[in-house]
């Protein structure tokens, strides 16, 4: 399993939500690009750390991330591509959780 999905997903959400502001002074944009942002980097540390529900934190910013972006997909690029990047990271974590939760040990 790796971290660097959710470290670059943090990256870019955070840097969108700033970037988002500053074209718009669009006070949600950047506290939900900030907040997903840390929530996808704090959750890339974890798992880099082998410590415990980074992979859960990660899935659940997917999800978050994929719920408030969905609805506006057909509104533009922006959306529609959270919506894709989001959808392949939640992916990505969900059968990394299912396959860790179902394995012998």
């Amino acid at each position: 399993m790796s971290a660097y999905p959710a470290l670059v997903m943090g990256a870019l959400c955070a840097a969108g939500g700033v970037a988002g502001f500053a074209r718009t002074r669009s006070i949600p944009s950047v506290v939900a690009g900030v907040g997903v942002g840390a929530l996808y980097l704090w959750s890339g540390d974890s798992i880099r750390k082998h410590g415990p529900n980074g992979l859960e934190g990660a899935l659940g910013a997917s999800a978050l991330l994929l719920l408030s972006s969905l609805p506006r997909a057909a509104k533009g690029p922006v959306p529609a591509t959270l919506a894709i990047t989001s959808s392949i990271a939640g992916a990505y974590y969900g059968s990394v959780v299912y396959n860790l939760k179902n394995s012998p040990l």
